[in-house]
C-alpha cells in the first residue's frame, strides 16, 4: 500500500487567509463589518454578472432565507432533485412549502425536464435545480419549463463556483442563486453562503432575514433570523476569491487526465459535460457497475490508500425526514444513480504523481472485479 493518504477533499488554507483573519481580529470589527459588505460586492461581480448579493452563515441559510424573501411558504410547492444534499429539499420544507420530489436526467445528474413538466400543479411557485457536482442543469430547457407555466426558478450553485452555460454565469439564471462557503467546495469563508439576486428589492428582503428583521438597528421590519456572516468569514473569503479561478483551472486538468487515464476500464463511465456547459469539477463523479461501486470503494481505500466520496447514497424522498413528502414516489433514475455512483479526488492539491496514482488504481480495482 501507498503510505500517503490521498483524501477526497482538501480545503487550501494559505498565510494570506491566517493574515487576513489576524487583520480583522486586530481591526475590532468581528461581524457584519466591512469585510462583509466587500465581499458581497467582489463575489457577485466575480460569479453573478454583478447582481446583488448577500453574505450569510451557511449555504442552507442562504437557500433558505432566498426562498422567503422570494414569498415561498405554506401552500405552495418548489419542485427540486432528489439526487441532492438533504438540503435541497429541507430548505423548501423550513419554509412551510412542500417540496416536490423529480427525477435526473442520466448524462449530467440534472433535474430531468420531462419529470420537471409532469411534477408542475396549481401550487407550483418555482423550481429549484441543483447544480450537480459543478455541471450546471439543462438551462434551456428548464428555463422554457419556467416561462410557459410563469413559476420562478431559483438556483441552487452550492457546488458551482465559476460555472456556465452558454456563456452565461450560473448565479445569475433564476431569481436568486444560492452559493456555499463550506470548508471542501470550490472556495472557502470556513463557513458560509451567498445569495445572488436577480433584483434589489429580493436582496433587500434576504438581507432584513438575515439580521433579525432590521436594516436599521432595533427597526425591526419583519420577523427573522440571525444568519449574518462574520467579519473573519468573509476576509478568508475575499482571498480565496483571488484564487478561485487558478484552483478551477487545475480541477478540469484533473479531470480531463482522469478521464484520458479512465478511458476503457471496464465498468467505469467517466463524467459527461453538456457542449454548453463549463463544468467545474466540485467533484469528479464516475458511473460504475451494478453492485461495483462498494467494492471498488473500500479496495481504494484499504489497498491503495485513496479516499472516495458518494455523493448521494439515499435519495432524498426515501431519506425518514423528507419521505412523507413523496409516498410511494419511484424515481427510476435517481435510484440508479445512488446505486452506481463515486466521486474520485479532483481537487488542486493533487499532484501529477496522485493523478497517475488514482488513474492506476482504480484501473486495478475494476479489472479484479471482471
Amino acid at each position: 500500500m501507498a503510505t500517503e493518504f490521498i483524501p477526497p477533499a482538501q480545503p487550501i488554507i494559505g498565510d494570506e487567509e491566517r493574515e487576513a483573519v489576524d487583520r480583522v481580529l486586530r481591526s475590532g470589527m468581528i461581524a457584519q463589518g466591512p469585510e462583509v459588505a466587500a465581499f458581497e460586492q467582489e463575489f457577485g461581480a466575480h460569479f453573478a454578472a454583478g447582481r446583488a448579493t448577500v453574505a450569510v452563515n451557511s449555504g442552507t441559510s442562504g437557500q433558505h432565507l432566498g426562498l422567503l424573501a422570494a414569498g415561498v411558504g405554506p401552500g405552495d410547492e418548489v419542485i427540486v432533485p432528489s439526487f441532492t444534499f438533504a438540503a435541497t429539499g429541507n430548505s423548501v420544507a423550513l419554509t412551510g412549502a412542500t417540496p416536490v420530489f423529480v427525477d435526473i436526467e442520466p448524462d449530467f445528474f440534472t433535474l430531468d425536464p420531462d419529470s420537471v413538466r409532469a411534477a408542475i400543479s396549481p401550487r407550483t411557485k418555482g423550481i429549484m435545480p441543483v447544480h450537480l457536482y459543478g455541471h450546471p442543469f439543462l438551462v434551456d430547457q428548464i428555463e422554457a419549463i419556467a416561462h410557459e407555466h410563469g413559476i420562478a426558478i431559483y438556483e441552487d450553485a452550492a457546488q458551482a463556483h465559476g460555472a456556465s452555460w452558454g456563456g452565461r454565469q450560473v448565479g445569475a439564471i433564476g431569481d436568486f442563486a444560492m452559493f456555499s462557503l463550506y470548508p471542501t467546495k470550490n472556495m472557502t469563508s470556513g463557513e458560509g453562503g451567498m445569495v445572488t439576486c436577480e433584483n434589489e428589492e429580493l436582496a433587500r428582503n434576504v438581507r432584513l432575514l438575515r439580521n433579525q428583521g432590521m436594516e436599521t438597528q432595533y427597526a425591526n421590519e419583519v420577523i427573522g433570523f440571525n444568519a449574518r456572516m462574520t467579519d473573519v468569514h468573509a476576509a478568508i473569503g475575499r482571498v480565496q476569491l483571488t484564487k478561485v479561478d487558478g484552483w478551477t483551472a487545475q480541477r478540469q486538468r484533473n479531470a480531463a487526465a482522469l478521464n484520458e487515464g479512465l478511458a476503457g476500464v471496464a465498468g467505469v463511465r467517466t463524467p459527461r459535460v453538456h457542449e454548453q456547459a463549463s463544468h467545474v469539477y466540485h467533484q469528479y463523479t464516475v458511473r460504475l457497475d451494478a453492485g461495483e461501486r462498494d467494492r471498488i470503494r473500500e479496495a481504494l481505500k484499504q489497498e491503495h490508500n485513496i479516499g472516495t466520496g458518494v455523493y448521494y447514497p439515499i435519495p432524498n424522498h426515501r431519506l425518514p425526514s423528507l419521505a412523507k413528502f413523496a409516498p410511494g414516489l419511484e424515481l427510476p433514475e435517481t435510484e440508479r444513480a445512488a446505486a452506481e455512483v463515486l466521486s474520485l479526488p479532483v481537487h488542486p492539491s493533487l499532484s501529477g504523481g496522485d493523478i497517475d496514482r488514482i488513474i492506476a488504481a482504480v484501473t486495478q480495482v475494476a479489472g479484479a472485479g471482471s
